[in-house]
């Protein structure tokens, strides 16, 4: 089950206008690149089961954070999903449900991006 095309379609379709380019479907993944120079790789292997990473920023400026499904960190609060901070720390996931459809997970992470590139806000 492939479901990044879908994904490609609702976020051209929804999010254009925060788009730098068109986004790039590959042989496992979805990228896609923000007005605001944020680059979001997003893996789907199922509705439940995803990967969702982004680098912000240049030089000492850059910094890379993920969410996703990966079963590590059975502690948190919306385990299975997390998030990966800039800083390293893993904490609960405040944007994406793993009952919510990828287009809806993606589209909130891609709106939540476009205005605050590190979650500051939410995490």
């Amino acid at each position: 089950m492939n479901l990044h095309p879908t994904i490609l379609e609702h976020v051209e379709r929804e999010h254009g206008d925060a788009l730098a380019v068109p986004p790039q479907l590959n042989q496992d993944a979805l990228t896609i690149v923000l007005c605001n120079g944020v680059m979001l790789t997003v893996r789907y292997a199922a509705p439940d089961a995803y990967s969702l990473r982004w680098r912000t920023g240049l030089g000492t400026d850059a910094a890379e954070l993920g969410i996703d499904t990966a079963p590590t960190h059975p502690q948190l609060a919306t385990s299975p999903n997390h998030l990966h901070r800039a800083d390293g720390s893993v904490v609960a996931d405040p944007l994406t449900r793993v009952d919510a459809s990828p287009e809806a997970n993606v589209s909130a992470l891609v709106a939540a991006l476009a205005s605050d590139p590190l979650l500051g806000a939410l995490a």
